[in-house]
Protein backbone atom coordinates (compact mmCIF):
# COMPACT_ATOMS: atom_id res chain seq x y z
CA UNK A 1 0.00 0.00 0.00
CA UNK A 2 1.07 3.45 -1.21
CA UNK A 3 1.62 5.74 1.77
CA UNK A 4 2.61 9.25 1.54
CA UNK A 5 5.73 11.07 3.35
CA UNK A 6 5.22 11.13 7.35
CA UNK A 7 7.18 14.27 7.52
CA UNK A 8 4.23 15.95 5.25
CA UNK A 9 1.31 14.43 7.43
CA UNK A 10 0.42 17.80 8.54
CA UNK A 11 -1.54 18.56 12.47
CA UNK A 12 -4.55 19.66 10.39
CA UNK A 13 -4.63 16.17 8.68
CA UNK A 14 -4.19 14.36 12.01
CA UNK A 15 -7.01 16.60 13.60
CA UNK A 16 -9.48 15.69 10.74
CA UNK A 17 -8.54 11.94 10.17
CA UNK A 18 -9.53 11.88 14.27
CA UNK A 19 -13.19 13.60 13.36
CA UNK A 20 -13.86 11.51 10.81
CA UNK A 21 -13.38 8.36 13.23
CA UNK A 22 -15.51 9.96 15.77
CA UNK A 23 -18.16 11.45 13.79
CA UNK A 24 -17.93 7.97 12.31
CA UNK A 25 -18.71 5.80 15.93
CA UNK A 26 -21.59 8.61 16.49
CA UNK A 27 -23.08 8.01 13.28
CA UNK A 28 -23.44 3.84 13.52
CA UNK A 29 -24.30 4.59 16.93
CA UNK A 30 -26.85 6.52 16.69
CA UNK A 31 -27.93 4.73 13.26
CA UNK A 32 -27.92 1.54 14.89
CA UNK A 33 -30.40 2.81 17.56
CA UNK A 34 -32.61 3.86 15.60
CA UNK A 35 -32.54 0.93 12.86
CA UNK A 36 -31.84 -1.80 15.12
CA UNK A 37 -33.48 -1.12 18.51
CA UNK A 38 -37.23 -0.51 19.63
CA UNK A 39 -36.53 1.86 22.25
CA UNK A 40 -36.27 5.78 23.08
CA UNK A 41 -33.98 6.54 20.18
CA UNK A 42 -36.72 5.32 17.60
CA UNK A 43 -39.02 7.17 19.09
CA UNK A 44 -36.86 10.43 19.88
CA UNK A 45 -36.40 9.89 16.07
CA UNK A 46 -39.45 11.33 14.63
CA UNK A 47 -40.57 11.33 11.29
CA UNK A 48 -37.25 9.40 9.76
CA UNK A 49 -36.28 9.37 5.93
CA UNK A 50 -35.52 5.51 5.91
CA UNK A 51 -32.91 5.90 2.98
CA UNK A 52 -31.79 8.23 4.57
CA UNK A 53 -30.88 6.70 8.08
CA UNK A 54 -29.30 3.79 5.54
CA UNK A 55 -27.09 5.51 4.00
CA UNK A 56 -25.65 7.75 6.95
CA UNK A 57 -25.63 4.37 8.77
CA UNK A 58 -23.25 2.92 6.63
CA UNK A 59 -21.24 5.84 5.99
CA UNK A 60 -20.19 6.06 9.20
CA UNK A 61 -17.96 2.87 8.27
CA UNK A 62 -16.80 4.76 5.48
CA UNK A 63 -15.96 7.48 7.72
CA UNK A 64 -14.26 5.17 10.00
CA UNK A 65 -12.00 4.14 7.02
CA UNK A 66 -11.20 7.04 5.54
CA UNK A 67 -10.18 8.66 9.33
CA UNK A 68 -7.73 6.06 9.57
CA UNK A 69 -6.26 6.25 6.35
CA UNK A 70 -6.03 10.09 6.70
CA UNK A 71 -4.45 9.19 10.00
CA UNK A 72 -1.47 7.15 8.25
CA UNK A 73 -1.44 9.35 5.20
CA UNK A 74 -2.52 7.30 2.35
CA UNK A 75 -3.75 8.78 -1.27
CA UNK A 76 -6.94 6.24 -1.07
CA UNK A 77 -8.23 8.13 1.81
CA UNK A 78 -7.78 11.23 0.42
CA UNK A 79 -9.83 9.69 -2.97
CA UNK A 80 -12.78 7.99 -0.45
CA UNK A 81 -13.09 11.41 1.61
CA UNK A 82 -13.66 12.86 -1.92
CA UNK A 83 -16.51 10.12 -3.00
CA UNK A 84 -17.63 10.89 0.57
CA UNK A 85 -18.38 14.27 0.23
CA UNK A 86 -20.10 13.65 -3.18
CA UNK A 87 -22.21 10.41 -1.78
CA UNK A 88 -23.52 12.51 0.58
CA UNK A 89 -24.38 15.65 -1.43
CA UNK A 90 -26.33 13.49 -3.63
CA UNK A 91 -28.31 11.94 -0.35
CA UNK A 92 -28.97 15.63 0.64
CA UNK A 93 -30.27 16.22 -2.80
CA UNK A 94 -32.45 13.33 -2.78
CA UNK A 95 -34.09 14.24 0.27
CA UNK A 96 -34.62 17.55 -0.49
CA UNK A 97 -36.54 16.42 -3.44
CA UNK A 98 -38.42 13.91 -1.01
CA UNK A 99 -39.32 17.11 1.01
CA UNK A 100 -40.13 19.21 -2.18
CA UNK A 101 -42.41 16.09 -2.93
CA UNK A 102 -44.45 16.44 0.48
CA UNK A 103 -42.78 13.49 2.22
CA UNK A 104 -42.33 13.54 5.96
CA UNK A 105 -39.10 14.48 7.60
CA UNK A 106 -37.16 16.24 10.59
CA UNK A 107 -36.03 19.07 10.58
CA UNK A 108 -32.80 18.55 12.40
CA UNK A 109 -32.31 16.12 9.32
CA UNK A 110 -32.19 18.87 7.56
CA UNK A 111 -29.54 20.18 9.65
CA UNK A 112 -27.55 17.11 10.20
CA UNK A 113 -27.52 16.74 6.16
CA UNK A 114 -25.92 20.13 6.21
CA UNK A 115 -23.08 19.28 8.90
CA UNK A 116 -22.40 16.33 7.46
CA UNK A 117 -21.87 18.14 3.73
CA UNK A 118 -20.17 20.76 5.59
CA UNK A 119 -17.89 18.49 7.47
CA UNK A 120 -16.90 15.79 4.41
CA UNK A 121 -16.29 19.01 1.81
CA UNK A 122 -14.07 20.29 4.53
CA UNK A 123 -12.09 17.34 4.90
CA UNK A 124 -12.16 16.32 0.97
CA UNK A 125 -10.85 19.56 0.26
CA UNK A 126 -8.18 20.33 2.68
CA UNK A 127 -6.89 16.91 2.40
CA UNK A 128 -7.27 16.62 -1.81
CA UNK A 129 -4.90 19.84 -2.16
CA UNK A 130 -2.57 18.71 0.28
CA UNK A 131 -2.33 16.31 -1.64
CA UNK A 132 -1.87 17.74 -4.63
CA UNK A 133 0.39 20.24 -3.33
CA UNK A 134 2.62 17.01 -2.41
CA UNK A 135 2.31 15.87 -5.86
CA UNK A 136 3.70 19.18 -7.22
CA UNK A 137 6.73 18.94 -4.68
Amino acid sequence: MEQLATSSKSRSVIIMAIIAVLFGILTIKSGFDVLFIDGPARVAAGDYVPFVLWFNFYAGFAYILAGVGLFLWHPWAVNLSVMIAVATLLVTIAFGIHILSGGGYEMRTVGAMVLRSSVWLAIASFTFKRLKKEDHQ
